[in-house]
């Protein structure tokens, strides 16, 4: 591979890494992500804009989606300019829980901690009919809540958007719901038992268990967990 910061197009470089993943003898996680590593050294050096248009060739292009985002994740000028309009790009089309989940929990979420989006941004996807903009409203909360990403606890935040949609019995909803409320027992149980009172019927039954369990037992599944 050329330098792409000594006049490579970004395109042609997102051409390449599809072409080296392709080639790969085992396609799974761990060797694409060795790819990934690389082209994350490779790009370094590179200006944020190229890393930005390169990340949606792979998004758009060659679909993409948590590998792409995680030369963002790691190209500090890359991520800083994240923000809203950034955002419903690199998320659009996003239809499975694996999608949602690596943009909210790589993209959207470490940006709304950063300050990088406002509120609004988040509520208003929550407020979507696509089922999967509202996971991921729930999802960019868990980066609020997760130590090992920075996140310091927020329970006003992450809440308010738990309330916006108790109601939703979508499953993939019901899960991030789920996901959110556990991740933020860790820094505030007794807000999340406040929560759960207040809420409860409203908050569907498999939530409330898998919450429940994780403020009694600081597990999800006890009986599962400990099998």
């Amino acid at each position: 591979m050329s330098e792409p910061f000594l006049g490579a197009d970004a395109k042609e470089l997102a051409a390449e890494f599809d072409a080296e993943v392709r080639a790969l003898p085992e396609r799974n996680t761990p060797s694409v992500r060795a790819v990934r590593r690389r082209y994350s050294r490779q790009l370094k050096g590179a200006e944020a804009e190229f890393v930005l248009e390169m990340v949606r060739t792979l998004v758009h292009d060659y679909g993409y989606r948590g590998m792409a985002y995680e030369l963002i994740e790691n190209h500090k000028g890359a991520f800083e300019r994240i923000g809203e309009e950034e955002l419903l790009d690199l998320g659009r089309g996003i239809d499975s829980w694996w999608s949602v989940d690596s943009f909210a929990r790589t993209l959207s979420g470490p940006a709304w901690l950063h300050g990088q989006i406002e509120d609004d941004v988040v509520h208003g996807w929550a407020r979507s009919e696509d089922r999967w903009w509202r996971r991921a409203a729930l999802v960019s909360t868990v980066a609020l809540n997760v130590r090992s990403k920075g996140g310091y606890g927020d329970a006003e935040r992450t809440l308010a958007v738990c309330r916006m949609l108790v109601d939703d019995r979508d499953d993939m909803v019901v899960k991030a719901m789920s996901w959110a409320l556990r991740e933020l027992v860790g820094h505030d149980p007794d807000a999340v038992r406040v929560f759960l009172s207040e809420q409860g019927d409203a908050l569907a039954a498999r939530a409330r268990r898998e919450v429940r369990n994780k403020l009694d037992t600081g597990l999800k599944n006890p009986r599962k967990d400990r099998a």
